[in-house]
């Protein structure tokens, strides 16, 4: 099981993040359209923050779909991640269906994502606008094998915000999912 650490952002100058994150690494854009699924009692959702989703990604030259399980919260940064690749999205819609389970929000998020290593750490910086929501985001994440690593992956992940300075009154702790849904709600 990997553990996946990750903090979002809420950036005030992206042409000074972008900036930064280029002359670390190539940033390869990506269009992510994210189907998110529960069962009608919603729980999956209720229990620790839960999720299943599927993702289509979308890049200059290839399209390929990921299938996401995110187990219950550990902390706010934090959660037991299993994710694979699917040769057949219907498919998989498909079984998920029969299972019971159905399409709770579906959204796209337009990113441009840089890899990177630091201190022994593969990190993934991502800047996203979703169409639906003001202003642009930054995800810092890395995926690290058991709990007594999520420490040390945090303080990098800290580090990382402060290069580009963003801080703790930059973090954004809503999730998209619940951004969008508040927004569909409010339209």
């Amino acid at each position: 099981m990997a553990i996946e650490v990750e903090l979002k952002a809420r950036v005030r100058d992206a042409a000074s993040v972008l900036a930064h994150l280029k002359s670390r690494s190539d940033g390869r854009p990506s269009t992510y359209r994210d189907t998110y699924y529960d069962y009608p009692d919603r729980r999956l959702g209720n229990a620790g923050r839960q999720e299943l989703r599927i993702r289509v990604i979308e890049e200059d030259e290839r399209t390929h779909a990921v299938w996401t399980f995110k187990g219950a919260m550990l902390d706010e940064a934090s959660t037991p991640e299993y994710e694979t690749d699917i040769a057949e999205p219907e498919a998989a819609r498909a079984i998920l269906s029969q299972l019971g389970l159905e399409p709770v929000i579906a959204y796209t998020k337009h990113c441009v994502n840089f890899a990177f290593d630091r201190e022994n750490y593969h990190v993934k910086a991502t800047v996203v606008n979703v169409p639906e929501l003001d202003g642009t985001f930054l995800e810092i994440e890395t995926l690290v094998e058991d709990e007594t690593e999520v420490g040390g992956a945090r303080q990098v992940i800290n580090d990382v915000l402060a290069a580009l300075n963003l801080h703790e009154p930059d973090l954004e702790p809503t999730f998209y999912v619940d951004m969008v849904a508040s927004q569909r709600a409010s339209s």
